[in-house]
C-alpha cells in the first residue's frame, strides 16, 4: 500500500500533500519553494542564504521574540533551510498545536519583515560562517573542486556566497529574493503526523488559500484551475515549475585537472575528486545511483573504502557521492588523509576507477548494493520529518505519489550491465578534476604570493597533475 498520501492543489496553485501517521501525537510541517542560491543575482551570491537566516526573525505581525516565545511555549521548533534550488520552512510540534504552528509557518513564509537590526546580526553570522569554512580544508577542497569543475557555469558559485558578495547585501535584496521565490504556484506544503488528512488540507487552505500570486497571468501560477487533485508533473515540467528557468548543461572536462589550496598550518589534507554527473531526470539515474553505492558507499565505503581505508589504511574517511538535481550535479569522491598520503590516495582512486572501467563491477557488488539500498528504505521513512522530506522530494522531481512503492523494484531492475555502463559514462581518470586543500602541494606547483599576503596556487598543467 505504501505511504498513499492525499495530494490537493489549491485554487491559487499551492500544492498540499498530507500523510496521516498516528504512531506518535506529533506533526512535521514543511513549506518548500523552488528558489535557492542558484537564482542569486550575479554579484549578490549569498542573498538566498541570508534571506533564509532572516526569514523567521520577525513578520509584519510578530516580532522575533514573539515567534521564539510561541515556539518555546509549545515545545515546537522551526527552521529555515536553503540549498542550490530549494528553500524551506520546517516545523515540528505536538498534534494539538498543529493549527497554531501551521499559522506561524504561513506567517513566516508569507509576511517576513526583514528587520534591519536582524539583517545586521545575521549578515555578521553568515560572514563568520564563511570565514570559518575558509579555514576548513574539507570546505576549501569542495569549493576549489566546484570552481575548477564547473568554471563559468552557475554551479561553481557558493550558495553561502563570499565575504565580498555578502557584505554589501541590503534589505531590498532580501525582499526581492523572497518576492521572487515565495509565490503560491511554487509552494509545496507537506504535513505528516497525527492529523486527519482532509482536515489538515482545510487548515492549510485557510492559511494559504487567500494568497494571491504576484506574477501576471500566463506565468507560473497565473493560469491554475480551481483546485482539486492533479496528476504529478513530468520530471522536466517539475524542474520548470521549481525554477522557472532552464539550467544549462555543464561543460565536460577534456583533460585531467588538479588544483591545490595550500593550508600549511593544518594537520590533514582533504581531497575532492570527480566529474560532472547527471540530472535527476536522467533515464540512467537509478543505474548511476546503484553504481555510486557500489563504488563508494556500501558497507565500509564500497570499493574505495575497502581499498583506501581498510586495506591500505591511508584515509581517515573516503566515500563517493552523487549530487543529481535539476542540473548536472557532480559525482565526486571525498577523502581525508595525511599530507604524506595525498599522492598515494589519488593514485589509488585512479587505480580503482581504472579497474571498474576495465573489468566492471562484479555481480556480487551490484547485488549487494541493490539489497542494501532496498533494505534501507524502511529506515529512511521511520520519522514524520523523514517522510515529509521524501514526499517533498517526490513532488519537486515529479516522481509520483506511489514512488515509495515503485522504488524497490526500480532499484532491483538495475542490471550489472547498466551499472557498468553508468560507470563508463561518467568515470574517466584522464578527465578527472581533483582539488586538494591542506598542508600539501605538488612538488612542481608554483605558489605565487597574493596581494593579500596569502598564498594562491597556480593551476598546473595536465602533465603536472600528479599520479595518473
Amino acid at each position: 500500500m505504501g505511504l498513499d498520501p492525499l495530494r490537493v492543489v489549491l485554487g491559487n496553485g499551492v500544492t498540499v500533500i498530507v500523510k496521516a501517521n498516528h504512531t506518535t501525537p506529533a506533526v512535521s510541517i514543511v513549506a518548500g519553494v523552488g528558489h535557492g542560491g542558484y537564482t542569486d543575482p550575479p554579484g549578490k551570491e549569498g542573498a538566498a542564504a541570508l534571506c533564509a537566516r532572516v526569514l523567521d526573525r520577525g513578520t509584519v505581525s510578530r516580532t522575533a521574540e514573539a515567534i521564539a516565545d510561541d515556539l518555546d511555549g509549545r515545545g515546537a521548533s522551526l527552521t529555515v533551510a536553503v540549498g542550490r534550488h530549494q528553500m524551506s520552512v520546517s516545523a515540528t510540534c505536538l498534534a494539538e498545536d498543529f493549527q497554531a504552528v501551521l499559522a506561524l509557518v504561513a506567517d513566516v513564509a508569507r509576511h517576513p519583515l526583514f528587520p534591519e537590526a536582524e539583517i545586521v546580526t545575521r549578515r555578521a553570522d553568515l560572514i563568520t560562517t564563511i570565514r570559518q569554512e575558509e579555514d576548513n580544508p574539507a570546505s576549501m577542497a569542495v569549493d576549489a573542486f566546484f570552481s575548477a569543475l564547473y568554471g563559468a557555469h552557475p554551479y561553481s558559485r557558493k550558495v553561502r556566497g563570499t565575504v565580498a558578495s555578502v557584505e554589501p547585501l541590503k534589505r531590498q535584496d532580501l525582499v526581492r529574493c523572497h518576492q521572487k521565490g515565495f509565490q503560491p504556484s511554487g509552494l509545496t506544503m507537506v504535513v505528516v503526523g497525527d492529523v486527519d488528512e482532509q482536515s489538515a488540507v482545510d487548515v492549510v487552505s485557510r492559511a494559504f488559500g487567500d494568497w494571491a500570486a504576484t506574477a501576471p497571468a500566463g506565468q507560473a501560477g497565473g493560469d491554475r484551475p480551481a483546485g482539486g487533485d492533479k496528476p504529478f508533473l513530468s520530471a522536466e515540467a517539475a524542474r520548470a515549475k521549481a525554477e522557472g528557468l532552464s539550467i544549462p548543461d555543464a561543460p565536460r572536462a577534456t583533460e585531467r585537472n588538479l588544483v591545490a589550496v595550500p593550508m600549511m598550518n593544518k594537520s590533514q589534507a582533504d581531497v575532492a575528486y570527480g566529474f560532472v554527473g547527471i540530472r535527476r531526470s536522467d533515464p540512467d539515474y537509478m543505474a548511476t545511483a546503484v553504481m555510486n553505492n557500489a563504488l563508494g558507499q556500501y558497507a565500509i565505503g564500497g570499493r574505495l573504502g575497502d581499498s583506501i581505508r581498510e586495506r591500505q589504511g591511508m584515509a581517515y574517511y573516503v566515500f563517493s557521492a552523487l549530487d543529481a538535481g535539476f542540473g548536472e550535479g557532480p559525482l565526486y569522491i571525498r577523502a581525508g588523509v595525511s599530507a604524506g598520503n595525498v599522492e598515494r590516495t589519488i593514485a589509488s582512486i585512479d587505480a580503482e576507477l581504472t579497474a571498474v572501467l576495465t573489468d566492471g563491477f562484479t555481480a556480487k557488488e551490484i547485488d549487494e548494493s541493490k539489497g542494501y539500498l532496498v533494505g534501507s528504505l524502511p529506515r529512511q521513512l521511520e520519522t514524520n520529518r523523514a517522510i515529509a522530506a521524501f514526499l517533498l522530494n517526490a513532488e519537486v522531481f515529479g516522481l509520483g505519489l506511489d514512488y515509495d512503492v515503485r522504488l524497490p523494484d526500480l532499484i532491483r531492475a538495475v542490471t550489472l550491465e547498466a551499472a557498468n555502463a553508468a560507470a563508463r559514462r561518467l568515470l574517466d581518470p584522464a578527465r578527472a578534476t581533483i582539488a586538494v586543500a591542506g598542508p600539501w602541494h605538488p612538488p612542481t606547483l608554483e605558489v605565487a604570493q597574493a596581494s593579500s599576503g596569502e598564498t594562491s596556487p597556480k593551476r598546473p598543467s595536465a602533465a603536472e597533475a600528479g599520479p595518473s
